[in-house]
């Protein structure tokens, strides 16, 4: 899919024996942690509970989860920026990986974003990661030959 291309999700109910991709609980808080730990999305500069936190503080941003067996077994967190869609935190239970799991999140998340009015979807892959760049390139999702730069700001 080139840059150019209109977004076209597929907007159908996630595959989880559970039950469909939902906002995250307070119960659930743990398990994702847990969850992003496993699969070695946590950073020490990166304080998952607070990542969290501000997901759920608005109505711009949140955490999908998905239930096998009455736990946490994926997540995907998304956010509006006024103009794009971004996706982080997209992770499936190791022992799940590989079942379509992962992808049913890419597709909860981009349908929450849409219809809070996304035109673009957007994910960072960090550059060590390059075992799931196959993944995201099967679901549409290419480089969109940008640098990402950033800055810490000191809060008080």
């Amino acid at each position: 899919m080139s840059g150019t291309e209109p977004l076209a999700p597929v907007l159908a109910a996630a595959p989880v024996a559970d039950g469909e991709f939902v906002e995250i609980t307070d119960t659930d808080v743990d398990q994702v942690v847990e969850l992003w730990r496993e699969c070695g999305l946590i950073r020490p500069w990166n304080d998952p509970h607070l990542d969290i936190a501000d997901a759920r503080a608005g109505s711009t941003s949140t955490v999908l989860v998905a239930r096998a067996d009455g736990r946490v077994a994926a997540s995907a967190m998304a956010g509006l920026d006024g103009h794009r869609g971004w996706l982080y935190y997209v992770a499936v239970a190791p022992g799940l990986q590989g079942t379509g799991l992962g992808r049913a999140a890419v597709v909860a998340a981009e349908a929450w974003l849409v219809a809070r009015g996304a035109r673009k979807i957007q994910l960072m892959v960090r550059t060590t990661n390059t075992a799931v760049l196959g993944f995201y390139e099967r679901l549409g999702y290419g480089d969109q030959e940008t640098t990402v730069l950033g800055r810490w700001v000191e809060q008080n």
